[in-house]
């Protein structure tokens, strides 16, 4: 038997703001939101949690309150890729727009993908387009 990825947990000032920033900007879904935690779904989640075998239930991702700030760099992050048929850039101009910032970390120059920074300074790449 293999476990099953189930979420990825992110510490967060303001758990319910951050959560609905990442359901917003993934257009995903705030299926929970407590003060102990704010759980984000793709929208088609919920469908499929009644069909699918629990190994196959996509994860979603879990927003918890924290008491210290973020100071360091991450050790794990999210890659989002857009399809080829979206714009990418214009994506991130949108998570730009949406109050994420575009940093470096010492990425090279002639990197295929963008290091941005949510409200909080989570970093996560945007990838190159990907195709099926």
């Amino acid at each position: 038997m293999a476990l099953r990825w189930y979420s990825t947990v992110v510490d967060a000032a303001d758990h319910h703001g951050l959560a609905r920033w990442w359901a917003e900007s993934l257009e995903w879904d705030v299926a929970v939101d407590t003060d102990a935690e704010a759980i984000v779904v793709p929208p088609w989640a919920s469908q499929f949690t009644e069909i699918l075998d629990f190994h196959h239930v996509p994860p979603g991702l879990v927003f918890v309150p924290a008491d210290q700030s973020k100071t360091h760099k991450n050790r794990l992050h999210l890659d989002l890729a857009p399809s080829t048929d979206d714009d990418r850039d214009g994506e991130i101009a949108r998570l730009v727009e949406r109050g994420a910032r575009v940093i470096d970390v010492g990425q090279p120059a002639d990197a295929s993908w963008t290091i941005l920074a949510d409200p909080e300074g989570n970093e996560f790449c945007v990838l190159s387009s990907r195709s099926r």
